[in-house]
């Protein structure tokens, strides 16, 4: 087997675009609408997002050609460190956020939750994570 992440791979898009070419089509579209059909935000700006957020996807040709647009657009190393820093600290937020759900499950009366899973039909997954 190769290398999971082989950048070969990205070769095959365009098999996968035609196997959903009315899919496919609307999010090329609405790509280039995002990158290209407003200015509000600076492309560089636009490119340093999409850096924090490839890192936050985990997607390394992402990552790979968000930095090389930003790059090229004017980006310094020390812009890309730190937006993948604040991208960081943003998620690690909302997980502390979220464990505000962990202590409320944890301390959520046993009755209650009988009561509703009883409301519940049988079929339904209690989660889909």
């Amino acid at each position: 087997m190769t290398h999971y992440y082989d950048r070969t791979n990205l070769s095959r898009i365009p098999e996968l675009i035609k196997l959903v070419p009315q899919a496919a089509g609307s999010f090329l579209a609405f790509e280039k609408d995002v990158y290209h059909a407003s200015d509000a935000i600076p492309a560089k700006m636009k490119e340093l997002i999409a850096v924090a957020v490839a890192h936050v996807t985990g997607c390394p040709y992402c990552i790979d050609m968000h930095v090389k647009k930003c790059k090229a657009l004017g980006g310094t190393r020390e812009e890309i460190v730190e937006a993948v820093l604040i991208a960081a600290s943003t998620r690690a937020g909302a997980i502390l956020s979220h464990a505000t759900h962990a202590l409320i499950s944890f301390e959520e009366d046993d009755n209650k939750r009988s009561h509703k899973k009883a409301e519940q039909s049988s079929s339904a997954p209690d989660c889909f994570c």
